[in-house]
Order: C-alpha cells, then sequence, then structure tokens
C-alpha cells in the first residue's frame, strides 16, 4: 500500500477527479441554462382551466409556466380551504394567463384539488402584442378601419401582419436614421455657429451658409415627418375582435399584434418553426414592453463592440509594461514592489474600478476634454459624461495585471541562449524584442488577453457607474459622422440580466429571459475566447521555428 502511495498514482487519481468534477459542474451549468433559456421559445399549449372557487366555477386560460409542491400548512395560513382528506403538501400550477390590462396580473397560481377540468382547444390563440404582453382568446372577427365588422380568413389576417411589420420597419427606419441624422446635423450646425460665435468668427458669410443649411435640413425633416404621418395614419387599420377567457368580447388594435399563434393546433415542425422565429428574434430586436418582452440586439452588440475596444486599448499597454519590467527595468527592490503592486491590483474589487474610471477618467479627463474642444456644447457634456469610451478605458485598468503577469511569465520562459544569438549576429535590443523576443511570447500576450476578455465581458458593476444604461437611444456605430462615437451610452448583456431580474415592472414575465440572456451571454464569452485561442494557435505555429 505505502510503495502505491509513495508512487504518486493516488494524487494522479485525485486531480483527474476533481477536474471531472469541475467539468461536469460547468456542463451541468451551461445545459441548466441551455435548457431554461432555449426551452422558453418552445410554444406550450395554451390550456382553458375550469376552477372552483367561493364564486363558483371559474374559467382561466393561459399556459403552464411551472408545477411544484406547496406545503398544506402555508395554504392553512393563506387561509386557502382543504380537502376533507388532508395531504402534507399539494401540487400547485403557475399559469401565464396574460391579458395584463383586464387582469392586471400576467400568472395565476392555482391548486390542483381547485381544478374541476381542463382541456386545450385547437381555436385558442396566443397573441403576440407591442404592449401589454401576451394576450390569449379566441380570435372572432375583424374590424376595418370603418368599423365594419368582417368574418376572419387567417390568409387575409396574415396578410394585413406582415404589410402592418413592413409598414413598422419603415417608420422604425424614418425614426432612428432619418429623423435622428437630421436631428444630429441640426444640432452639429447649432454647435458650430455657437462656436464661431463665442470665438467672434462668425461673419456673414458663415451666418448665410449655416442658415441656409438649416433651411435644407427643416424642409429635408418636415418631409420626413410628413410621411411619418402617412405611414402612422396607414397603421390604423382595424382591430381583431378577441373571445377572451370569460367569454367577453374584446377588440385589440391590429397595430399592436405583432403575431397570432395557434399552438394547440401546430405540428411538431411548426413548433420547431416557431422556436426559429422566437429566438432570432430575441437575436435581431431590441427589447420591449420594459426589457420584458422583445429582443437584446443592442445589448449584445455593446457587449461584443466594448470587449474588442477594451482588447485593442489593454493589449498594447500590457505588452509594453511588461516588457519594460522583464527586458529594460534594473532587478531592484523598487521594481519588485511595482510586480507586487500589479499582482495585488488583480485582486481589487471590480466597484473600486468604477469608482476610479468615473472620477478620474468621466469628470477628470472627460470635464476636460468638453472644457477645451466642446465649449459651445456646455453646459450639456459631451465626453464628461458616461459613455462607451471610459467603460473600456475602466475595462482596461481592471484587467492590465492579467495582461501583464501573463505577457512577463511568457517573456521569462524564452532562453538566454536566442537573445544572445540574436546580438551575436548584430541585432540591437530593440531589433532582438521585435523580431525575435516578442514573436515567441505572442502566445502568452493572447493568453492574457483571453483571461481579460473572460474577465471583462462578464463585469457590471464598474459599468453602472460608467457607461451602461438600461435601454439606450441609439447605438454607439451609425451613419453619422464621423460614424463611430464614443462618448455614448450603451447596452451591456450582463446589466441586462440584472435589470430583467431585479429591475423589471414584471418579473415573473421576464424571468425566462434571465436564463436565455445569461445564455447568450457564456455564448458571447466563449465565442470571444476562442477567436481568441484560434490567433494563439495561428500564432504558437507561425513562430514554432524560431523555438528550435
Amino acid at each position: 500500500m505505502r510503495p502505491w502511495i509513495k508512487s504518486g498514482t493516488p494524487w494522479v487519481w485525485m486531480t483527474a477527479g476533481m477536474v471531472s468534477v469541475s467539468l461536469i459542474a460547468i456542463l451541468g451549468v451551461l445545459l441548466l441554462l441551455g435548457y431554461r433559456g432555449l426551452g422558453y421559445f418552445w410554444p406550450t399549449p395554451v390550456t382553458s382551466f375550469e376552477v372552483k372557487s367561493e364564486q363558483g366555477v371559474e374559467t382561466v386560460v393561459g399556459q403552464i409556466y411551472r408545477t411544484d409542491q406547496v406545503d398544506a400548512t402555508q395554504l392553512e395560513d393563506a387561509g386557502v380551504a382543504l380537502p376533507a382528506y388532508r395531504q402534507p403538501s399539494y401540487q400547485r400550477l403557475v399559469v401565464k394567463t396574460g391579458n395584463r390590462e383586464q387582469a392586471g396580473i400576467d400568472f395565476r397560481q392555482l391548486l390542483a384539488f381547485q381544478i374541476k377540468s381542463q382541456h386545450t382547444p385547437v381555436e385558442m390563440a396566443m397573441i403576440e402584442r407591442s404592449e401589454n404582453g401576451m394576450f390569449y382568446g379566441k380570435p372572432q372577427a375583424y374590424v376595418d378601419a370603418g368599423g365594419h365588422r368582417h368574418a376572419l380568413v387567417l390568409s387575409e389576417l396574415y396578410q394585413r401582419l406582415e404589410d402592418l411589420a413592413a409598414r413598422r420597419a419603415v417608420i422604425n427606419d424614418i425614426e432612428q436614421v432619418h429623423l435622428a441624422g437630421v436631428n444630429y446635423r441640426l444640432e452639429q450646425l447649432r454647435l458650430e455657429e455657437k462656436s464661431l460665435s463665442l470665438d467672434s468668427q462668425l461673419n456673414t458669410a458663415d451666418k448665410k451658409r449655416i442658415d441656409k443649411r438649416r433651411s435644407q435640413l427643416l424642409s429635408q425633416y418636415q418631409q420626413l415627418e410628413k410621411k411619418l404621418k402617412q405611414l402612422r395614419e396607414k397603421q390604423q387599420t382595424g382591430a381583431l375582435v378577441v373571445e377572451d377567457s370569460h367569454g367577453d368580447t374584446v377588440a385589440l388594435p391590429l397595430q399592436n399584434v405583432i403575431n397570432v399563434w395557434y399552438p394547440n393546433a401546430m405540428s411538431a415542425v411548426e413548433k420547431l418553426e416557431f422556436w426559429g422565429y422566437q429566438v432570432a428574434a430575441f437575436l435581431s430586436e431590441p427589447p420591449r414592453d420594459s426589457n420584458a418582452a422583445g429582443g437584446v440586439f443592442p445589448a449584445i452588440f455593446g457587449t461584443v463592440f466594448l470587449v474588442l475596444l477594451m482588447s485593442v486599448i489593454v493589449t498594447p499597454l500590457g505588452v509594453l509594461a511588461a516588457v519594460y519590467l522583464h527586458e529594460y527595468a534594473p532587478k531592484t527592490a523598487f521594481t519588485r514592489i511595482i510586480r507586487i503592486a500589479v499582482v495585488n491590483l488583480a485582486g481589487v474589487p471590480s466597484i473600486v474600478y468604477g469608482v476610479f474610471g468615473l472620477g478620474f477618467f468621466v469628470y477628470f479627463i472627460g470635464g476636460t476634454i468638453d472644457d477645451l474642444f466642446y465649449q459651445a456644447a456646455q453646459p450639456a457634456p459631451v465626453f464628461g459624461t458616461p459613455g462607451i469610451l471610459w467603460s473600456a478605458l475602466t475595462l482596461a485598468i481592471l484587467t492590465l495585471p492579467v495582461v501583464i503577469v501573463s505577457t512577463e511569465e511568457g517573456l521569462a520562459r524564452i532562453p538566454t541562449s536566442v537573445r544572445h544569438g540574436a546580438f551575436a549576429l548584430g541585432a540591437t535590443q530593440s531589433e532582438m524584442l521585435w523580431r525575435v523576443v516578442l514573436p515567441m511570447a505572442s502566445p502568452a500576450m493572447m493568453t492574457g488577453l483571453i483571461l481579460a476578455v473572460a474577465r471583462a465581458a462578464g463585469e457590471v458593476a464598474p459599468l453602472m457607474l460608467v457607461g451602461v444604461v438600461k435601454v439606450a437611444p441609439s447605438l454607439p456605430v451609425d451613419g453619422n459622422f464621423p460614424f463611430l462615437h464614443l462618448e455614448r451610452k450603451f447596452m451591456h448583456l450582463g446589466y441586462h440580466i440584472y435589470d430583467v431580474g431585479f429591475q423589471s415592472a414584471h418579473i415573473e414575465t421576464a424571468r425566462p429571459l434571465v436564463y436565455a440572456t445569461s445564455f447568450l451571454l457564456v455564448s458571447v464569452i466563449v465565442a470571444l475566447n476562442l477567436s481568441a485561442i484560434g490567433i494563439r494557435h495561428y500564432l504558437r505555429e507561425k513562430y514554432r521555428a524560431l523555438e528550435l
């Protein structure tokens, strides 16, 4: 037994077992996020329940959200009348009932012994709307703009919904691209005129040029407003008449209806198509209804753009610092103190970096930039307010120790004989570093970047202080010069998870989106890391000959 222990075999099995447990735990988390997140988009049947209550029998229509067990004592404390044959616990169904504007709630809790009967009628539909969430009912007829009632024909209904969606896309394009562009250029003209006035350089020619350009932009703005008004009038195409769970007739404005689905009548292929449509909409659309519905495209864009911008900033800073510490700095006590400080910085709470970024980057540097170059915009700040540039710089400072330590470790692994060989061939120190040492250390640099991306992509606390918002009015990139607007605020997947899970006005409705967004955030981080790993593998193979 003792020789077997001395051989080290138990330690091999122990470490292999811990690695296996870690991998299983990680896989379990990913499977949970994937199942709860992607499963949210699968069409659940719409069930009609006949429920016994104090007033008699009540009809409840909705989709079963989850099923759990509730203790009998809790029900008694809540004043619920239990059956004569008392059980320790009872099954409870949480049903998503929708129809928020009628009941004021999105969910109902039903106890199994209260349910008299339940069935899934094929004519029951789930109606997706731009406001007030989902509506469950039986579509009956269509009322046109003149108030005339028409029999419901599904093919005609879907065609009207497609026309409405097309006009809605045109309206969004006019509002968010064309009108926003005109407003942006009008603001630039105003700032130019004010700047010339402050410098006492506004002459008659400049005044006429600015007035002429402003007149042209205002004329263009009026034309767009006229077109927008016409499109909005065309959107008033009538209403969809629906019978709700109480048998009452409700008229839903058709312009608020996004789509109508009949999940109880779907085949397996149609359910798969529905799931694909919902996932695509989640990835490509902006959020709506206080982030409780819609997609997360602005958050995806903001997360990826922030990480890429942070990588561009932190990589050269970290590499240059590591090169100086390892190749140029003298081996003194002061240098050792700097190395210890760099390592300790990696353990500083991220919120501290957020406070530093707010005070130094936003208020000091941003405020100074506004005072020097944007006097015409004052008192409204341009760079003296949280934005994506300051967020990227804050995350760069946060992840800088990781890049420095990884790069310095890579430089330390390069044999001294390689450096001496380069010197023997007549290379200077800078040539030796640029042509020999740094290429050989590039895989270590990429390792540091991978670790930096993995940490920065999931940070939320510092971003709340230096640029991230609940809903961003526009993306940091658009068609207005200079096209890249680093002063703008942005959305982030991590903050979106926090907002949907804890700050949403309809938390229970939005809770499944927490799993979907979490799974998406993990996928984005994995994709970014895989890209960095691929680059590292390419560099390692490219410069492998230098190691021989």
